[in-house]
């Protein structure tokens, strides 16, 4: 088969790829990852590159290599150095690993994982103090076949894009280990132990188990049991005789992420009606009352990791995670100290949280006429005010920036039909429970949202229910901290199982009043919907 040479600028690489490869799959082979929310399959317009000397702009997900190129990568069609939330909240358990200490064992270590939809995290653990010694983390490499479950469950239909899924995540632990290692001193052929938790379908690809179930109705898991498995039959580079133990998962879309956050942030002693959420892409909640645990998820889509939103992007340099007013203008805050290029989730949600308290949106999310905004804006926020692609739309980026960082009214579209899908399931969610949203005593915010949010925000768009942001937690990676208390504790291990037995699952978008609860959560408005 013939190859041609394509020299990717400005990095300066050069790669040879056989004729009638896309450029994405010539930039990946090059090192280069593109930002690829849809899955390969042209509908995002994220991966636009240049091909020189003509200058022409073209999909390098649908582009085929046919000759020798060059081609230039600019700066917004990268997927950067993502800001990636490491930490959670342990709570006591007693040190009793599974992997027992013998007489012949030196250094004695294991890995826990939280592995992402979009990002990766692994906690490196001392497993003769219980202690984290090193954390690494980066971006979940799949992510180029796909931003969401869905996108990769239909590129993973065939056995052989499975397996090129599963050698994504098991490089990626492994080298993730590799790095943490390094960073306490220690080589990864020390590490006797993985525990993983994930989503269900980042379980399944993990283990390479079938997916195609979790794609289409009624969304059933080829498997909810813990997984047992030698690491060097799976591939990974650990010690010899190390294994790679899977958590439970609960159901379809609520996986083993959720059962080890559940863990972590006590769900199980509950002294008061609690609600457990963790926003992205496809948000998981769990609802307890003290004596019965409930949990369901909700499609919130891609849009508040930056997928379906113009200047949408993750969590990464140059994105805005942060909006304000002050007395003439907004401040904004980006991630890395540069100039904007995109709007990441936590500066999505201030931003709609802006527009509204300004009047420059209505309560429907229709962007309202500039001479009806009561009081008139002040004379710098006015001049955000402008139209893109022909819709209004109101710019974050500096006056005069290079690159214009708006939110058009299809943005704002794309963001209440995330917002709804998961203010609905927590209003179904509490229905079910016969518990009042009112009564709720804690929400605990999981994540990355939970941890970068303004919880102002969230309520004023009505992500979370009001009034009042007291009862909001934050409880970091919670998953992360539930893997490592898996890792370290034998107790913590039949604590997850029992868990994932006990939460009774949710099918929230199968209730009879989900259409009812997420049209009227489709509103900007406090009062959208009754949960009674």
């Amino acid at each position: 088969m013939q190859h041609h040479t394509i020299h990717f600028l400005p990095d300066n690489r050069t790669v040879s790829i056989h004729s009638g490869a896309t450029l994405i799959e010539a930039a990946g082979q090059a090192g280069i990852t593109l930002a690829s929310p849809c899955g390969g399959v042209g509908r995002c317009g994220k991966c636009k590159v240049e091909l020189l000397p003509s200058g022409k702009s073209v999909l390098a997900c649908q582009f085929r290599v046919e000759h020798d190129l060059q081609v230039r990568v600019p700066d917004q069609s990268r997927l950067l150095r993502q800001q990636i939330l490491q930490h959670g909240t342990l709570r006591d358990m007693p040190l009793d690993p599974a992997v027992q200490k013998g007489d012949a064992i030196g250094c004695y270590y294991g890995a826990a994982a939280d592995i992402g939809t979009t990002t990766v995290v692994v906690n490196l653990v001392d497993l003769t103090t219980g202690q984290v010694v090193a954390t690494a983390s980066g971006a979940n490499p799949q992510s180029r076949y796909g931003a969401d479950v869905i996108s990769r469950i239909q590129y993973a239909s065939k056995s052989e894009n499975a397996a090129t899924l599963q050698r994504c995540i098991l490089n990626c632990l492994e080298t993730l280990i590799e790095q943490a290692a390094q960073a306490a001193g220690v080589a990864s052929t020390d590490v006797y132990e993985i525990v993983a938790a994930g989503n269900t379908t980042m379980n399944h690809l993990l283990l390479n188990l079938p997916v195609a179930q979790l794609g289409q109705a009624p969304y059933y898991a080829y498997s909810v049991a813990a997984h047992d498995k030698p690491a060097a039959e799976m591939g990974i580079r650990i010690h010899p005789t190390g294994r790679l133990h899977t958590i439970e998962n609960i159901a379809g879309f609520v996986g083993s992420d959720t059962v080890a956050a559940a863990l972590a942030s006590g769900m199980d002693i509950l002294d008061a009606p609690t609600l457990l959420v963790d926003i992205g892409t496809n948000g998981e909640l769990v609802l307890g009352t003290g004596n019965k645990l409930w949990a369901g998820s909700c499609a919130a889509g891609p849009a508040l990791e930056g997928a379906g939103i113009l200047f949408g992007s993750p969590a990464q340099d140059g994105a805005i995670q942060r909006v304000l007013i002050n007395d003439e203008d907004i401040d904004t805050d980006v991630i890395g100290g540069i100039a904007a290029r995109s709007l990441c989730g936590s500066g999505l949600i201030d931003a709609v949280a802006v527009m509204l308290d300004l009047g420059i949106i209505e309560e429907s999310g229709r962007f309202s006429e500039p001479e009806t905004i009561v009081p008139p804006l002040p004379k710098a926020i006015a001049k955000r005010l402008t139209e893109y692609d022909g819709q209004p739309a109101f710019r974050f980026s500096a006056d005069g920036a290079a690159l214009p960082v708006v939110l058009t009214q299809k943005d704002i579209r794309q963001f209440q039909l995330a917002k709804a899908a998961i203010r609905a399931g927590i209003q179904l969610l509490c229905r079910t429970a016969e518990l009042p949203e009112d009564k709720l005593v804690r929400i605990l915010l999981a994540g990355a949202f939970g941890n970068y949010i303004r919880r102002e925000s969230a309520v004023r768009v009505g992500l979370l229910p009001g009034p009042g942001v007291e009862r909001i937690r934050f409880v970091g990676n919670a998953a992360g901290a539930g893997a490592t208390m898996i890792l370290i504790s034998r107790h913590a291990r039949e604590l997850a199982a029992g868990l994932a037995q006990q939460i009774q699952y949710v099918e929230i978008a199968h209730q009879a009043a989900f259409q009812d609860a997420f049209s009227a959560c489709l509103l900007f408005s406090e009062d959208v919907w009754s949960s009674s």
